[in-house]
C-alpha cells in the first residue's frame, strides 16, 4: 500500500515537491507555479506544500540550485583515476548529455533554464572551472587564464546546447556527445586527433543519487 504523501517524511515529501515543481518548470518553460498547480502534480494537499516550501518565490532557485549541485557531485563521482583535465571535461560533458537522454524530462529543465544565473554560479563555484585553470596552469589547454570566463560560458553553452538534437531526436547521445567534446578540446588548443580519441573514450556509469 503507498503512503499518503501528506504525511511522507521531511526529505522525501521535499524531493517529490522538487520533482513536481521540475516537471511544471520544463513543460511550461516558466519559473513561477502556483501552489495549487504544484499540490497537484505533486499530488499532496495545499498546506503540505506551504509547510515544505516556506517561500514560493524561491522554488526555482532552490529547484536548480539542487539539480546542480546533484549533477555536479554523481559526475564527480565519475572522475576517480582521472587526473587529466581533458579527460574529465570529456566526461563530465557527456555524462550530462546522456542523462538528457535517459531522462528528458530533466534534460528539458536543463535545456531551457541551464543558463541561469543559478546554474551558471554552481558552474563556476564547481570542478570544470577548477579543471580549465589546471589545464591551463599545467599548459594542458593553450588558452589565456583571461579566457576563462569565456571558456566557462563556451563549456557550459555548448553542453546544454546539445541536448537539443537529442531531446528531438534529431542524433544519438553519444555522436552528438563526442562532437561537442571534440570541438570543445581543439578550442582549448589540443590536437583534432587526440581530442576525438579523448571525446570517444568509455563512457563510465552515471554515479547514482546520493
Amino acid at each position: 500500500m503507498s503512503k499518503n504523501p501528506d504525511l511522507l517524511p521531511l526529505n522525501q515529501a521535499r524531493r517529490r515537491i522538487h520533482a513536481a515543481a521540475m516537471k511544471l518548470f520544463a513543460e511550461h518553460g516558466v519559473t513561477k507555479v502556483h501552489v495549487s498547480e504544484l499540490a497537484a502534480a505533486a499530488g499532496m494537499a495545499r498546506g503540505t506544500i506551504y509547510s515544505h516550501v516556506p517561500d514560493v518565490e524561491r522554488l526555482f532557485e532552490d529547484v536548480a540550485a539542487g539539480l546542480a549541485h546533484e549533477m555536479i557531485v554523481r559526475v564527480k563521482a565519475g572522475f576517480a583515476g582521472v587526473d587529466d583535465p581533458a579527460a574529465r571535461l570529456s566526461i563530465g560533458v557527456r555524462q550530462y548529455i546522456r542523462r538528457a537522454h535517459e531522462e528528458p524530462l530533466w534534460g528539458r529543465f536543463m535545456s531551457r533554464f541551464g543558463l541561469s544565473p543559478t546554474l551558471l554560479q554552481a558552474l563556476l563555484d564547481s570542478d570544470p572551472l577548477a579543471d580549465l585553470q589546471a589545464g591551463v596552469d599545467s599548459d594542458r589547454y593553450h588558452i589565456g587564464r583571461a579566457q576563462l570566463p569565456a571558456m566557462v560560458g563556451l563549456l557550459a553553452g555548448g553542453t546544454l546546447a546539445a541536448m537539443l538534437p537529442v531531446l528531438d531526436g534529431h542524433a544519438t547521445w553519444r555522436e552528438i556527445g563526442a562532437d561537442t567534446v571534440e570541438l570543445l578540446l581543439v578550442a582549448l588548443g589540443i590536437d583534432r586527433a587526440q581530442a576525438r580519441a579523448i571525446a570517444t573514450t568509455e563512457l563510465p556509469p552515471l554515479a547514482p543519487p546520493v
